[in-house]
């Protein structure tokens, strides 16, 4: 008999269910109002044409604030994902509460049925979202890194077995990297051409401190890295051996089978095109899975960091580079 754990696995601090994000965001109004104070906190913004910070106020019935001295008007929206978008932006930030509360991802055709938008505004929407969530400039900083390559893409042909694809495959190698800790370790995850040496010391050289330990599995193109100033243990695949020790790579292991588990069961088939994108979306779930349901907070956080800043109105007579910005 299975006994199940019918408790709350989320601690109550970091718990933020559907009633919080109801009580939060009950209309729209309050969806603009908190954008609003990411973006310009207590209506401070600069102002274009008085060319100084001024106090902004909402004009009702429009999602746009006005100076209090000028009445030159400022959008929260603008430069953002949700600019120019005639969808409600509360339903951009429920879809964003689903992509963030859900481990294995949510589907574009899931919205769809939820908040009656059509498939093309869905997808769009988790595009744009998307977008938001890669995570570029990181570099891993713990002392024990494990690294392996993983393929994503078509069936295998017939008689072809299991492991790494002959070079006439048409699936799309991915390269990871995880951090050793339980529940603290970050992933990097990325689209590579292929699994050359060149390819996969490059990306240990970019991401991976030196002297770490790296711990990768026996295949060729890792041969080498402890010339380049790491500490290299590897684990014999080939013979069947997974585990020795604190030999290993299943850290990156269960990280690939999270995103192809969510990539099989939730999105059923991703373009090459697009998969970096997935990526970025599991990643930045995994490196804040102690986060609980905050994590929602974390992605409009990115909203507001990614925000374009857009030229104010120019004056003749005044150097372009001297123009602020809103």
């Amino acid at each position: 008999m299975v006994i199940m754990n019918r408790r709350q696995t989320i601690p109550k601090h970091l718990r933020y269910t559907i009633m919080d994000f109801d009580r939060q965001f009950p209309d729209v109004d309050a969806c603009i109002e908190h954008l609003k104070e990411q973006r310009f906190p207590g209506g401070i913004a600069y102002c274009a044409k008085c060319r100084v910070e001024q106090k902004h106020h909402r004009i009702k019935g429009r999602p746009v604030y006005a100076c209090d001295v000028c009445l030159n008007q400022i959008s929260p929206m603008a430069g953002t994902i949700f600019e120019h978008s005639s969808t409600s932006l509360r339903l951009w930030y429920y879809a964003m509460y689903l992509m963030a509360s859900t481990r294995c991802g949510i589907s574009a055709k899931q919205i769809q049925r939820e908040t009656g938008v059509t498939y093309k505004t869905a997808w769009r929407m988790f595009k744009q979202i998307r977008s938001l969530l890669s995570e570029t400039d990181m570099q891993l900083e713990g002392e024990a890194v494990e690294m392996d390559e993983s393929y994503f893409g078509a069936k295998r042909k017939r008689g072809e077995k299991r492991g790494r694809p002959s070079k006439d495959s048409s699936k799309q190698c991915v390269v990871g990297v995880v951090e050793r800790g339980v529940g603290k370790g970050r992933v990097f995850a990325t689209v590579a051409t292929d699994a050359t040496k060149a390819t996969l010391h490059g990306i240990a050289k970019e991401r991976i401190l030196p002297d770490s330990v790296v711990f990768t599995d026996d295949y060729a193109s890792y041969n080498g890295l402890d010339a380049e100033g790491y500490q290299h243990r590897r684990i014999n695949h080939s013979a069947g051996v997974y585990v020795m020790g604190d030999c290993h790579t299943q850290t990156i292991d269960g990280f690939w089978m999270l995103v192809k588990s969510g990539l099989r069961g939730v999105y059923h088939n991703v373009g090459k095109h697009y998969l970096q994108t997935y990526l970025d979306e599991y990643s930045f779930r995994y490196n804040r899975r102690d986060r609980g349901n905050l994590i929602f907070n974390d992605v409009l956080q990115r909203v507001c960091e990614r925000a374009e800043l857009r030229p104010a109105l120019v004056n003749p007579e005044m150097p372009v580079s001297q123009e602020a910005a809103f």
